[in-house]
Order: structure tokens, then C-alpha cells, then sequence
């Protein structure tokens, strides 16, 4: 056992440690109280949620808290609570495979948007540092290796068709360049390059689970690597908690095509734009498809929307400056086509991957929409836009921040803003019985 021991104050906090079976456990502090958010826990650590306190601990308002530890750690406390023929059963895990997936999660939603964070993949980790890979390259080590973690996570029963996940991972791949985390995001078929809602709500996790050392009032950058390169967010801090709304800086963002003539099956011709804002969009009025954002049916706009992506496909060849590997459409976003600056917002919806439908304004389609907007001269440097979703209502702002080049392209850094909230945490297992162990996917 190790113990770890920093003091604010007059009050002393000690974390003992044990290790089994490679994994790294945190016991409650002494005395019951939770650590102060924010505080440096370190080596894996993860630092208890804004207003908690721990379960069984005294003084002030708030939940019960049981701190979050790293996989497989609450069923060694149920084994060694077992042992000792005492314990909660209400703390206990299932009956579980031994040797299954134990995969605790912080639960997040920006916008509507939902987001289940894994704090820490030891294999995503390990590959990391190991290997040396880059982002890019963990992305498709992650999807060769461990993808039954993504299905498990994302896909039903665990998850929905329309759920969301980013793995944290620190060390290696996030080091580079001073970044505090790197992620890795996961949907339902797949891997992103890029994500503006969890970037958002992984900006407000940073702070409040200690990986940021010391933040600083009113407001922290916190520095992310993602697939498709560095982002900055700035997030609310008072000194205990994070707060909203969060903002970040995008990776440059250009026009890759405007006024392109696409032949859509069932619809015609139709003209799209296309952008890039860490991954590429193609975008359209729903108008040009006979439909309305704000009204038409939710089903006949993700149809339309999918065929356009797949004509899109087909039809044009994308090229990124950096890599290949980024050089694909995400999806389709329709607009209520008020592209021309105004003070009022404008409306859309995002259908992405396998038909999977953004909850959010979309942050990654705002950067792209912005660019396509400064490209085209309708709207000005530091000219703020407002973005709705037209399934949530929920709102992003959007902003060119520094005019740039990026290759060939003419670029932009956007600036999105948003709000992320908590929802939860939760702990999943595997039964190796189960034949559903690994998800389904049901659209």
C-alpha cells in the first residue's frame, strides 16, 4: 500500500493505494470528507465531484459521494468487503465476470447532447505510451484492439442510438505540445476526428477531476489534443467548481467547397456547401429537399440528410492538408438557410456517422459553418452568431477569432460557446454468458 498525503490548511488528506491486477484503487479519505475539487490527486487519481461529500462523511449540504476509482476497483472493494464479512450490499456489483470489463463513467450533456466519459482506459494508455503512438494512430490502434469497449458503452443495452463517449487519456499522446488531456471519441459506428460538445463538457471535467494542477480564477485555458489537433478550452473557475458557459478555440477552419452541384436519389440536384471545423460537413438548406428544420418530422430530415451525405461521398473527393485519415464526410447538416449575419439564430440539425442525430447545435458544424460564412463574406471577424438545435432548442454561439492559413486553404480560428452539465456517474459490467455482453445496435 501507498500513500499519498497533501494538506490545505489544517486539514490533511491521505490516499492509500493498492494495486491488483495492474489496477490502482483510491480509498475514501480519512475521517469521510471528500478532497476539495480541484485539488492535485495525483498518479490516475480522479478528484470527487463540485459539492459532493463523501458517503458517511459529516457537515455540509450536498449528495452522498463515493469517490470514482479506475476499472475494476469497486470490485475489489466488494471482494474485500466480502472477505471481511461486512460491507453495504447496496455498494456491491453484480454478479460480474472476473476477468469481464468493470468501466466506470462520469455522465455529461452539452446542449442536449450526451456525453459518458471513461476517465481512464489502462489498454488505450498503455498502447500509448508503449508504442508511441500519435492520436491519430492510437484512433485506429483503439478501433482494431478494444472497440468491444465502444460497443459496450455506446451501443444498447448501455447506451442508445443516439449516445456519445470520449475516452480520457493522459501521459503519452497527451503530453505532447503541454496538453493537460488528450481524448478519443466514440459514437455509434465509430471513431470521430473531432467533437465540439465534449470538448465543452471534457473542459469542465478537466478542472473538476484534478487534471488541470492549479486553476486559476475566473477563468482556466484548458489545453486538449484530439484527433484532429489542438484545442483550447476556457473554462468558468471560482475556486472550488467549474462553471458555464465554456468556450474553445477550434483547430483552423476552411471552406473545402462552395455552390457544389450534387445529384441526390429521390431529391435531384442540390446544391451543398462543404466545410471543414475538425471534421467535414456538407451543408444545405432543407428547403432545397422540400423540407422545413424547425418542422418537418425528425425521420424525413435524418432520410434526406443521409442520402445527401451518400451522394456527397460519391460524388466528391476530400483532401486534408495534415491527413488522409481526417480526409472523410462525417455527415450532412441542414440549415434553415439564414446564412447572412443577424442578431437572431439560425436553426439546423446534424445527422453524422450511421444516421446518428446531434442533440446539440453541433460545436465541430458550428467551426465549419463559421468558416464557410467568413469565406463568403457575410459575416466579420469576432462577429458572434447564435446556433440552434432544432431538436433540443438548446443554443451555441459562434465566432471567427484570427483569420490564418492552413495548407492551401484560406482559414479561420473559431471560437464556440456552450453550457455542459453533470448528470451522473455510473459503473457497467459483463457477464462473458451474456450473449448481448458487447451491445447491439438497434436504429
Amino acid at each position: 500500500m501507498r500513500h499519498f498525503r497533501f494538506r490545505r490548511g489544517d486539514t490533511r488528506y491521505t490516499h492509500p493505494r493498492r494495486r491488483r491486477n495492474g489496477v490502482w484503487a483510491w480509498s475514501r479519505p480519512r475521517g469521510g470528507v471528500a478532497p476539495p475539487v480541484g485539488e492535485a490527486i495525483r498518479r490516475g487519481g480522479i478528484a470527487p465531484p463540485p459539492g459532493g461529500v463523501a458517503a458517511g462523511g459529516g457537515g455540509g449540504a450536498g449528495p452522498a459521494w463515493s469517490p470514482p476509482r479506475p476499472p475494476g476497483a469497486r470490485a475489489m472493494a466488494a471482494a474485500e468487503a466480502a472477505e471481511a464479512g461486512g460491507g453495504c450490499a447496496g455498494r456491491r456489483l453484480p454478479p460480474h465476470s472476473p476477468s469481464g470489463l468493470v468501466l466506470e463513467t462520469v455522465e455529461m450533456h452539452t446542449g442536449g447532447e450526451p456525453l459518458r466519459i471513461i476517465p481512464r482506459l489502462e489498454a488505450a494508455e498503455e498502447a500509448a505510451e508503449s508504442g508511441g503512438l500519435s492520436l491519430l494512430s492510437l484512433r485506429r490502434e483503439m478501433a482494431a484492439t478494444q472497440d468491444h469497449v465502444r460497443r459496450a458503452l455506446v451501443h444498447e443495452p448501455r447506451g442508445h442510438a443516439g449516445m456519445y463517449g470520449a475516452v480520457v487519456v493522459r501521459g503519452g499522446a497527451a503530453a505532447a505540445g503541454g496538453a493537460h488531456l488528450a481524448a478519443l471519441f466514440l459514437h455509434g459506428a465509430g471513431y470521430s476526428a473531432m467533437c465540439g460538445h465534449a470538448v465543452l463538457a471534457l473542459g469542465r471535467f478537466a478542472l473538476d477531476y484534478g487534471l488541470v494542477a492549479e486553476p486559476g480564477c475566473p477563468e482556466t485555458a484548458v489545453r486538449l489534443r484530439c484527433p484532429c489537433g489542438p484545442v483550447t478550452a476556457f473554462v468558468p473557475w471560482d475556486g472550488r467548481r467549474s462553471g458555464n458557459p465554456v468556450r474553445f478555440h477550434s483547430v483552423p477552419a476552411f471552406t473545402a467547397a462552395t455552390d457544389l452541384a450534387i445529384d441526390v436519389p429521390g431529391h435531384g440536384k442540390v446544391v451543398v456547401d462543404i466545410g471543414y471545423g475538425g471534421t467535414f460537413y456538407a451543408f444545405l438548406s432543407a428547403e432545397q429537399l422540400g423540407l422545413d428544420v424547425c418542422s418537418s418530422k425528425t425521420r424525413d430530415l435524418v432520410n434526406a440528410a443521409s442520402a445527401v451525405t451518400e451522394a456527397v461521398k460519391k460524388q466528391f473527393k476530400l483532401h486534408h492538408p495534415e491527413s488522409e485519415d481526417l480526409a472523410f464526410l462525417y455527415g450532412t447538416i441542414l440549415t434553415d438557410g439564414k446564412d447572412a449575419f443577424s442578431e437572431e439564430p439560425t436553426t439546423n440539425i446534424c445527422v453524422f456517422a450511421d444516421e446518428q442525430v446531434d442533440r446539440s447545435p453541433t460545436g465541430s458544424g458550428v467551426t465549419a459553418r463559421i468558416a464557410l460564412q467568413y469565406h463568403k463574406g457575410l459575416i466579420q471577424l469576432n462577429q458572434t452568431r447564435k446556433f440552434r438545435s432544432s431538436t433540443t432548442g438548446s443554443l451555441f454561439t459562434g465566432k471567427a477569432v484570427k483569420a490564418t492559413t492552413f495548407g492551401d486553404y484560406n482559414a479561420v480560428v473559431v471560437e464556440v460557446s456552450g453550457e455542459a452539465f453533470y448528470t451522473g456517474t455510473a459503473t457497467f459490467t459483463v457477464e462473458e454468458e451474456d450473449p448481448l455482453k458487447h451491445g447491439f445496435f438497434f436504429k
